[in-house]
């Protein structure tokens, strides 16, 4: 080592902890109100059932009906990469996990609904029920990794029901068995802050009933008025919403149809990719970014149901929809029908496959400072990071294949993903 330069400094060390006094409310704020990620397993979709219709055969219902159009309308790779221009190179495996997805794991996130898709007559029963339907699913290992409700709303019309439902269902839970750590509760047009902190209070009063731990009961809150993007005093309400959920907030789901109406855009251009909806998600995003809260996308309303022609009309409208949403990084969609979760797992297999190797090698350069022709930085490391594991956990990439091409481990992947604040330099087990 060459002769070590004279440091010289002008500054008492007052002077640096008076700055660090006086940061350190915004310190324990940053801390309290951006977490970042949870690092948990995000579902690439939910699938709404109407709480009537929700019965223990559903989730293989779901399956079996996607296999079926499957082997009517695109029986081979070659045909299904036919209809949504996958490429050579991805149509067999693509195609083949797809199937395979559909027969092992065929609904990733369930909501039985007893909002808008409810025509049930006896709303207590249903709710008991899916609770006992939904504790026996998890109790015998044929759950989706994520199960629950959506309740109706806060508002005054609906506003005791829904809480009753709410009552009735997690009550069920406990009574069946307990709460599972799938659990997902959504709570439909929230307007205002207000509404957000009185289901929080709600939660609150249940887990003190039942001895629960404080803040063991989470939520979605779902956006589907203007309002809540844009509040009266011009501000984002929906950042508020955040924050008025007291870290129980666990995702924003886009209602693409009552958010369209809500702006008066008419029927027959109301779709996720309508500047509005851009408009709507974009905010929601940066809302969302960095308190652990994700995002969802909304859904399209165009059945692949009818002839060949029109189901492969809708296969391509719904992968050209869930493709872009990806490339916008809205990882979770809604599916309102068995026929578009083939299409699902194929725009999101072919969106892991296709980026899946130049990911890897970046990664794996940036880890053991091999350089390259691309200069990544931490939190792009963290994101690629972020895209591995995503794309392992719905199974569009296999653990081993990642493993070989970056040389690190799932715990390694895990702390790229989710670093401590401050602390983006993560070295491999290796």
């Amino acid at each position: 080592m060459g002769q070590q330069e004279k440091v010289s400094t002008s500054l008492a060390g007052a002077v640096s902890e008076g700055i660090s006094a006086s940061l350190a409310a915004v310190d324990a704020e940053l801390d309290r109100r951006y977490p970042g990620d949870p690092g948990t397993r995000q579902p690439v979709h939910t699938v709404y059932v109407p709480g009537n219709v929700f019965d223990a055969g559903t989730i293989r219902s779901w399956g079996d009906q996607a296999l079926a159009a499957l082997d009517e309308h695109a029986p081979d790779a070659a045909s299904f990469a036919a209809v949504l221009g996958l490429s050579d190179d991805l149509a067999e495996d693509v195609y083949g996990r797809v199937r395979a997805k559909l027969e092992r794991e065929p609904v990733e996130d369930l909501r039985v609904d007893f909002e808008d898709g409810y025509g049930g007559r006896d709303e207590d029963q249903d709710a008991a029920r899916a609770a006992r339907l939904i504790s026996e699913a998890y109790a015998h290992g044929t759950a989706a990794p994520y199960m629950g409700i959506r309740m109706k709303c806060m508002e005054s019309a609906v506003r005791d029901r829904g809480i009753r439902t709410t009552d009735v269902f997690l009550t069920g839970l406990l009574e069946n068995g307990g709460l599972p750590d799938g659990l997902v509760l959504t709570l439909p047009k929230v307007t205002y802050p207000e509404q957000v902190s009185a289901f929080v209070r709600l939660l609150e009063a249940f887990e003190k009933a039942h001895g629960l731990d404080a803040g063991r009961l989470g939520f979605e809150i779902q956006i589907e008025t203007s309002q809540s993007i844009l509040a009266t005093d011009g501000t984002a309400a929906v950042a508020r919403m955040i924050g008025a959920a007291e870290g129980r907030a666990t995702g924003l789901h886009y209602g693409t149809f009552d958010y369209s109406a809500c702006l008066g855009v008419s029927a027959a251009y109301q779709a996720s990719d309508h500047p509005a909806a851009d408009h709507a998600k974009a905010v929601m995003q940066v809302a969302a970014a960095g308190t652990g809260v994700r995002v969802s996308d909304g859904s399209t309303n165009v059945l692949p149901v009818g002839s060949t022609e029109h189901v492969h009309e809708a296969w391509r409208l719904h992968y050209g929809l869930t493709r872009r949403a990806l490339a916008r990084a809205y990882y979770q969609g809604w599916d309102m029908h068995p026929g578009h979760i083939p299409t699902r797992y194929a725009a999101v297999f072919a969106f892991y496959r296709e980026g899946f190797e130049a990911a890897a090698k970046r990664l794996s350069a940036y880890a053991n400072h091999a350089g390259g022709d691309v200069m990544d930085e931490p939190a792009t490391a963290k994101a690629l990071s972020s895209y591995l594991l995503r794309g392992i956990d719905c199974g569009a990439l296999d653990t081993a294949e990642v493993d070989a091409l970056t040389g690190m481990t799932r715990a390694d992947l895990d702390r790229f993903a989710a670093p401590r604040r401050g602390d983006l330099t993560v070295t491999t087990d290796r």
